[in-house]
């Protein structure tokens, strides 16, 4: 029996994991819980999977859901608030494994405990390694722990690779990534026409069930950016030798070229728990749910190269994983505070690779080699971004 943390469990990937948790109990105890405002769904879960601790990110919450559990069945429960909290859970002794779902960089210092804690991470934050790029990486390997990535497009890669490999490492034999985007919800829309999207359209993702913010992301294709890097990072790989392309039915996950010409693809319906059943009974499986692919009903498959132009935060992704240093970390950042100005209405969706472009021009690709320069940078690019948008709606 191996007891789990879910940072995040409210999400859609927390979600999507204790419905995998359910259907193998036998194999999975849940510990903790977390969650940052959604209290009335963290209440949920805990009465049906009964955690040891439940964290409300967000103090201002916590008093509140303290009062909801009182009286209930899971009142002995022990609850905790704050930022430091998450980190707490993620390396309980008696956690085996981590499913780091939180989004964006609130997630970068509890995944980086569990990692140094030695833990088996679960990685669906794809923000974290992107911050910290090398320093994450590194504390894999001198903990020992074990990497396991969750998004579906890396957990697909990781599939194809070679028998006994491990994140972190070179596949000698493969020469090619190909890693699969759907497009999102714009990939046909005239691109003087995206001016005027608002963000109900851009949430209105056509093959996937995500959050807000992760599905403005893929309608920019800064979320397939986010992958690239992140996908340099597991693999060690050159982003040269990372070719995305647009695969609109979401059917194939993504592919490993090797170099005799084989191309090995892993397939099957867009559904994340077959990631998430993957990792969690690697190096096995076991059932996710998931309904078998009728390859009959797919009837055909598309697949096209990104256009540049449409997708300009694509385009910055490269330069950001080929400058090095802080780059990765003032993309993200710069991408973070569009993103939320563009939901909250302050900016137009074209605004967003604005934005970024800009605040990566007032930077320099500084060494990233500690967690304190990161979280600088971070700081400061945020406040970039934010003097970015007050020029642009001045």
């Amino acid at each position: 029996m191996k007891g789990i943390c879910i940072l995040g469990a409210t999400g859609s990937i927390g979600v999507s994991t204790l419905d995998v948790v359910a259907r193998h109990s036998d194999q999975y105890r849940v510990v903790a819980l977390t969650a940052n405002g959604n209290i009335e769904a963290l209440y949920q879960q805990c009465l049906v999977h009964k955690p040891d601790y439940a964290v409300v990110a967000n103090p201002a919450n916590a008093d509140a859901f303290k009062a909801k559990i009182a009286g209930s069945p899971i009142a002995d429960m022990t609850v905790l608030a704050g930022a430091e909290a998450l980190e707490t859970v993620a390396t309980l002794d008696s956690v085996d494994a981590v499913m780091a779902a939180i989004v964006g960089a609130a997630g970068l210092l509890p995944t980086l405990a569990a990692a140094k804690a030695g833990k088996t991470v679960l990685l669906a934050n794809k923000e974290a390694l992107v911050m910290s790029g090398q320093i994450f990486m590194q504390a894999i390997a001198d903990s020992g722990a074990t990497l396991l990535p969750i998004d579906s497009e890396h957990n697909a890669i990781f599939q194809c690779m070679p028998a006994g490999y491990a994140t972190g490492h070179t596949a000698k034999q493969a020469r090619r990534i190909l890693l699969t985007a759907s497009g999102g919800p714009f990939r046909q829309t005239p691109i003087a026409d995206l001016d005027a999207v608002t963000p109900e359209q851009a949430v209105a993702h056509p093959k996937w069930d995500m959050g807000r913010k992760i599905s403005v992301d893929s309608a920019t294709m800064m979320n397939k950016g986010l992958e690239l890097i992140e996908a340099c990072l597991l693999f060690n790989m050159d982003p040269d030798a990372i070719q995305v392309v647009i695969h609109p039915q979401s059917i194939i996950h993504s592919m490993v070229d090797y170099v005799d010409g084989s191309v090995l693809a892993q397939m099957g319906n867009p559904d994340m728990r077959t990631p998430i059943a993957y990792a969690m009974a690697w190096p096995e499986r076991f059932d996710s749910g998931v309904a078998p692919l009728n390859i009959f009903e797919v009837k055909h498959m598309d697949f096209e190269q990104p256009d540049l132009n449409r997708f300009p935060c694509l385009r910055l992704a490269y330069e950001a994983i080929k400058a090095g240093g802080i780059m990765p970390t003032v993309l993200n950042a710069a991408n973070e505070v569009a993103v939320d100005a563009f939901l909250n209405e302050r900016i137009k969706f074209t605004d967003i690779a604005k934005v970024i472009e800009r605040g990566m021009a007032r930077f320099q690709a500084d060494s990233a080699d500690s967690l304190e320069l990161i979280l600088r940078a971070d700081s400061q690019a945020r406040q970039v971004a934010n003097d970015i948008i007050a020029e642009l709606t001045a």
